[in-house]
């Protein structure tokens, strides 16, 4: 009893830290694209990689250790993953943000974003043809070790790099570095709580329509911790503020989070679960989603500028 109060309490804990780091750091996958291509800087892109980095690298040194060992979900890469991975995108583009940049957004008290999980919420009540999943794969020494030598040398520059800040606490906090504390709390919340993500949850409410999950209180309880972390860091950062809701823009996020419910569906993962896990452990589908969100991301962004441009002339 005293250990599962304590599992319970460490996963609370993580995802409340996990809102706040997320507020802090303002991840956002369509943040980090319209800086690609309107600016040519990759700073976002960069943070996005370093938490992902962490994460895989975490999880490797804990799987080598025989302290973790992650079942992998697979799916064979087809046309309904690049389907998936182009509803995320549009979604992620319509809604302004993906499903973290939403987090971010809540967090500054923008409520409009509070419709994003939603609609991402109805997209998974979307009836579609169960997904083909192969068998749930362990990771391999070979290439645990290699991501675990990878992320060993970048964790010792990173070191490196703090001795020399005059303040250890301001250099991590920094908005490109709070994205590591994502990382961090991403692995406590999955050695208590499972394989987790905020959109997991919301899609595993949307399944126990049709069954009960014996982990949907937890997630549930997790999410709104990850909400209240990201409200709290807002608050602390001085950034929260009363927005009035318009309806135009709660329609806008709901559509959004819709469209990116369903791509979840297809894929299945949405960018969370994609880019923190897919991406460092290597799974064939979360690169072919991934790179198909980025690129329908970035396609939008252009075609946007092309016809505003077009209207000016």
């Amino acid at each position: 009893m005293a250990a599962a109060a304590l599992s319970l309490t460490v996963a609370l804990l993580a995802a409340a830290l996990m809102g706040m780091a997320i507020q802090r750091g303002a991840t956002c996958m369509v943040a980090a694209v319209d800086e690609a291509v309107t600016l040519r800087r990759y700073g976002r892109a960069a943070a996005l990689a370093e938490a992902a980095l962490w994460v895989g690298g975490l999880v490797a040194m804990l799987a080598l250790l025989g302290w973790f060992d992650p079942a992998l979900a697979r799916v064979a890469v087809s046309g309904t993953t690049v389907a998936g991975g182009v509803l995320l995108g549009l979604g992620a583009w319509i809604n302004r943000a993906c499903v973290f940049g939403a987090v971010a957004r809540i967090g500054s008290g923008q409520w409009a974003w509070l419709a994003t999980p939603v609609g991402f919420f109805l997209g998974c009540l979307v009836p579609l043809p169960a997904i083909g999943r192969l068998p749930p794969a362990k990771l391999d020494a070979l290439p645990a070790a290699a991501i675990a030598v990878l992320f060993a040398a970048f964790l010792a520059w990173r070191l490196l790099e703090t001795r020399a800040a005059p303040s250890a606490l301001a250099h991590w906090w920094h908005p490109h570095r709070a994205t590591l504390l994502i990382a961090l709390t991403f692995v406590a919340t999955m050695l208590t709580a499972g394989m987790w993500a905020y959109t997991d949850a919301l899609a595993a409410l949307a399944r126990s329509m049709n069954g009960v999950d014996p982990r949907l209180a937890l997630r549930g309880a997790m999410v709104l911790a990850l909400l209240g972390g990201a409200v709290l860091g807002g608050w602390i950062a001085g950034v929260l503020r009363w927005q009035p809701l318009r309806p135009s823009a709660v329609l806008r996020c709901l559509a959004g989070g819709a469209l990116m419910g369903v791509g979840a569906l297809l894929v299945p993962g949405s960018n969370d679960g994609l880019i923190m896990l897919g991406l460092p452990l290597l799974l064939p589908h979360a690169w072919v989603a991934v790179a198909t969100m980025a690129a329908t991301i970035a396609g939008a962004i252009g075609l946007t500028r092309i016809l505003h441009g077009s209207a000016v002339a």
